[in-house]
């Protein structure tokens, strides 16, 4: 007998697809900062402001993003900020002062990316399954991880073998002509419009799409009053301080100044992001069967320590070994803490409270890709920048420890 194929594995793909596509052209930021300095006369402070208010913007964007969600479902928000994407990026090639550069990369691509971000992913997964639900929020968070892999590599070979300008132009083209078009006729926000149900049946509660006055009735305020809500949010505000914030945008600028060749740099960020997917899958399927308030402490435990070691990366070798320890806990953190939003508000709207969760990550990544850069004008190096990421990610582990368990047994995957 033939099993059938659910077509929530489509869907799965889809999903991962687009966050590849446009959190990898987000995630390339990095490869980008010595060209705009030399383009523009810009300073490196000056470049970093960018990408913080990039930050600020997205994050901003996602509370209004998860009411979005909710309100005409994610294929419209994913289509559409892809292709906002898309554009703006595109445009970027065509600009001559550096405040149209602010414009178009600060403001709307930012825009674009805050839609294609897991708060609509993290509904559709809510949607489209019941069973395995951590292990299918790994994998879409996957894609932050292979955009990481094949489009920041990618983007410093193409940026070395034309220049930055056809670099941007081709990426666009790509979410334009292929990503964008997928997700449009494919993607579907949930089960009954295939006719289908959920990967595990029905849930006991009602469904997302079932429940519309129960979410207009909340309030944030609700959330703003429980201690698992600051728990969450100030350790994953931390999260996106060091990853997307100081990693992404200083790791390449970082390897350049301590005199690490392009290939070298290319390939140890080609390793992170690879051992990224690793840690991501695995921290999915382990959030399944392990508690996720243990995990997000060993996470932000083992991230500190691997900050020590990039402190003596003048050596490629060392840096080799930062990008695979990094590696497994960078976005690693993604799934057990969206697990334990379902937990800790299943009575509220998914999207919503996931837009607020963003939100925090966002204003930790703008303040982790301004402040270093910050630090580094003024020091010459980022000595101070990763001492105090060392820091506050201890703290955020110790804010983790005092999160409420919650028993396994009651929880719906």
């Amino acid at each position: 007998m033939m099993l059938r194929f659910h077509y929530a594995w489509v869907i799965l793909f889809v999903t991962f697809l687009s966050l590849l596509a446009v959190q990898g052209v987000r995630l390339s930021f990095g490869a980008f900062v010595e060209p705009w300095e030399r383009e523009f006369s810009m300073d490196r402070g000056t470049v970093s402001l960018i990408s913080t208010l990039s930050f600020i913007v997205y994050g901003l964007s996602q509370p209004f993003i998860g009411r979005l969600v909710d309100k005409f479902g994610p294929r419209i928000i994913l289509s559409v900020s892809t292709f906002l994407v898309a554009v703006s990026i595109l445009l970027t090639a065509f600009v001559h002062h550096p405040w149209q550069l602010f414009i178009l990369y600060a403001i709307f691509v930012s825009l674009g990316v805050g839609g294609a971000s897991n708060v609509a992913a993290t509904v559709v997964v809510t949607n489209w399954f019941n069973e395995r639900r951590g292990f299918a929020l790994g994998i879409v968070e996957a894609g932050f991880g292979a955009g990481q892999m094949l489009l920041v590599p990618g983007s410093l070979l193409l940026i070395q073998w034309l220049n930055w300008k056809a670099t941007v132009i081709i990426l666009g083209c790509f979410l334009m002509i292929v990503v964008f078009p997928i997700v449009l006729l494919i993607l579907r926000n949930h089960p009954n419009e295939k006719g289908m149900l959920p990967i595990g049946g029905m849930d006991q509660e009602e469904s997302t799409t079932e429940q519309p006055s129960k979410f207009n009735d909340f309030s944030i305020w609700d959330a703003f009053r429980k201690k698992q809500f600051w728990f969450l949010i100030l350790p994953f505000s931390v999260c996106g301080f060091t990853t997307t914030g100081l990693m992404d945008t200083h790791l390449i600028p970082y390897a350049q100044l301590c005199g690490v060749p392009t290939s070298a740099t290319s390939a140890a960020v080609t390793i992170l992001a690879a051992f990224n997917i690793v840690g991501i899958l695995f921290s999915g399927v382990l959030a399944d069967r392990w508690s996720s308030r243990k995990m997000l402490i060993c996470l932000y435990v083992i991230r500190a320590l691997s900050l020590f070691i990039l402190f003596y990366s003048y050596n490629p070798l060392l840096l080799i070994i930062f990008a695979i320890v990094f590696g497994l806990v960078d976005f690693s953190t993604v799934a057990p803490t969206q697990l334990l939003v379902t937990q800790y508000f299943k009575q509220h709207s998914v999207g919503f409270i996931i837009g607020w969760l963003s939100f925090s990550h966002q204003i930790g990544s703008a303040l982790g890709a301004y402040v270093p850069g910050l630090l580094y004008s003024y020091h010459g190096n980022y000595n101070v920048a990763f001492y105090f990421s060392i820091i506050i990610l201890v703290i955020s582990a110790i804010l983790t420890f005092f999160l409420p368990e919650f028993p396994k047994e009651k929880v719906t995957i």
